[in-house]
């Protein structure tokens, strides 16, 4: 449905938000749902007490498989729905699996054939105000977007750049809603 253009990849050389090494202090920073995008990111969370509204794994970080210790930590979570998301791509099963899992009243996992990386920007955009998206910057720590009506048009600011059909993934996200 989407595809990540190679002149749009320096955009997520920086943080989208402020970076955390604690998950504690993180989530003191939150007061509503938490979607987790990646593996050691949500099993930072669960092991500070908190499971994510939504969790997006996909098995790995850095392009290698988890830590057997992610991996335990991740096994507190509720079984997954499998989802295929080639890498830097945003497919259109992920888009309606994360819009279903957003608007669930139970945490959802979404277990990604592929790569999960680019799933925060359409969490964003179909996110209520108020949600807390998480995603890992590696090497640095955990990434906290607030939702926001202003990171909210930041993300379909950049989704509008990607290759493919715009209208169809925004509507998914947004319109039909």
């Amino acid at each position: 449905m989407l595809r990540l253009p190679r002149s749009l990849r320096s955009a997520f050389k920086e943080p989208f938000g402020p970076v955390y090494t604690d998950a504690e202090t993180l989530l003191e920073a939150t007061d509503g749902p938490v979607i987790a995008v990646g593996d050691v990111v949500a099993a930072h969370l669960v092991r500070a007490g908190r499971t994510p509204d939504v969790a997006v794994i996909d098995g790995r970080t850095k392009r290698e498989a988890v830590s057997p210790d992610t991996e335990a930590a991740l096994e507190s979570l509720p079984a997954g729905e499998q989802v295929t998301n080639p890498a830097g791509e945003l497919t259109e099963p992920l888009l309606r699996a994360l819009v279903a899992a957003i608007d669930a009243d139970e945490p959802r996992v979404l277990d990604v054939d592929g790569e999960e990386d680019l799933a925060t920007l359409p969490a964003v955009v179909a996110a209520a105000d108020g949600t807390s998206v998480v995603y890992g910057q590696p090497d640095e720590g955990m990434v906290l977007v607030r939702v926001t009506p202003e990171t909210r048009a930041e993300m379909i600011g950049l989704l509008e750049r990607f290759d493919g059909d715009v209208d169809a993934a925004l509507s998914l996200l947004v319109d039909d809603r």
